[in-house]
């Protein structure tokens, strides 16, 4: 059973742009489509063959037609305010996806090989070279119920002793308390306490209820549990 938990999302090198390449593409989704309900009708009586955005007068767009993608940028914002808003606990996991990608890489855990770029001329060396990853830490990241859960695969490789000791670098950077620190079989497992100031709860709220106490909003100390155990 161990073996089918799912240990959260892997961090990759491209999740270093992960929060823009995530917004620009929903946005430029939504923007298209307001775009397209809008402007159905005039769409559907276009002749295509004909039709030219630039005409002798400069732009052929309608009064219209400006109205609705002014009406599609406003859209746009005002989903980025209620997904920034209501989702505040996905956009976080981009977020840290991202941080966790870009500790890696600009501390250098990870292997490249520099490879020589494909030339016009095949009888001269091309002076353009590329990085290309060849090895990159397994790290996974979940949120469950306002913790953090980061594992981190171990390979007795020459990052072994910078992957045992994150805990700084988490706290700090993820604004976090790390909870837990265990070490399984082939990985270590670091448990964040996530968001404390917003989660915080006062003395009145700690109740001791279905055979739990709720310490903050997003954490239940179940000690009935370890009883049955």
């Amino acid at each position: 059973m161990a073996l089918l938990k799912y240990k959260g999302k892997r961090i990759r090198a491209s999740d270093k742009s992960l929060v823009y390449r995530f917004s620009t593409g929903m946005l430029m989704f939504v923007f298209i489509a307001v775009l397209l309900l809008l402007n159905i009708r005039q769409l559907m009586r276009t002749d295509w063959n004909k039709f030219s955005l630039l005409g002798n007068n400069g732009l052929t767009l309608s009064t219209y037609n400006i109205i609705t993608v002014i009406m599609a940028t406003g859209i746009c914002t005002l989903v980025a305010f209620c997904y920034y808003r209501f989702c505040y606990d996905s956009y976080k996991r981009f977020v840290h996806r991202q941080k966790l990608s870009r500790m890696i890489l600009e501390n250098g855990w990870y292997e490249a090989e520099t490879t020589q770029g494909n030339s016009f001329f095949t009888d001269l060396q091309s002076s353009k070279s590329k990085e290309k990853i060849s090895y990159f830490p397994k790290i996974y990241y979940r949120m469950d119920n306002g913790l953090l859960h980061i594992q981190c695969e171990i390979t007795l490789g020459k990052y072994q002793d910078q992957l045992l000791c994150l805990e700084e670098k988490l706290e700090s950077g993820l604004y976090c308390e790390l909870t837990d620190k265990t070490l399984h079989d082939g990985y270590i497992e670091y448990i964040m306490l996530y968001d404390m100031i917003a989660n915080r709860i006062s003395i009145s709220e700690v109740k001791a209820e279905h055979g739990g106490l709720r310490l903050m909003k997003n954490l239940v100390w179940e000690y009935d549990a370890l009883w049955k155990n």
